[in-house]
């Protein structure tokens, strides 16, 4: 069974672990400040944010975790009914500000979209490597 990347439980992937980098909480003057010049809903600062903050940010992941956790998206993403919006709204026990804004998103489920291709496209050498393994034995 794989475990957590940072404790000794399962690995369970959910889709607000995409939303991570982004946490403003006590860093409104950083980070905040630092997001505060992207606009969320145009294509190309999407884009920027995600390669910057996910991307190269997904160091802490094995291969075995990234590939986990694309094909959780590309489940949900093959849901037409699933509600990407409310993956920006605060839920309970999940401690995580998103940048002022991002709750009102224009098109959430393009956002992570986006991340797929992306993570695909730059992951691309993990997740064939984990695809060639049988996950049982992870």
């Amino acid at each position: 069974m794989l475990k957590h990347p940072f404790l000794d439980v399962p690995y369970e992937p959910k889709l607000r672990y995409f939303l991570g980098p982004f946490d403003t909480y006590d860093r409104e003057e950083t980070l905040g400040e630092a997001f505060s010049h992207y606009n969320i809903n145009l294509d190309i600062d999407r884009e920027q944010l995600i390669k910057k903050y996910i991307i190269d940010n997904g160091s802490d992941l094995t291969y075995r975790h990234r590939k986990v956790l694309c094909d959780h998206l590309e489940s949900a993403l093959s849901d037409e009914t699933y509600d990407f919006s409310q993956l920006f709204s605060q839920a309970p026990g999940y401690y995580c500000t998103l940048p002022e804004g991002w709750s009102d998103m224009e098109n959430p489920r393009g956002f992570f979209e986006d991340i797929y291709r992306l993570t695909n496209e730059w992951w691309k050498d993990d997740l064939q490597k984990a695809s060639l393994e049988n996950q049982s034995t992870w």
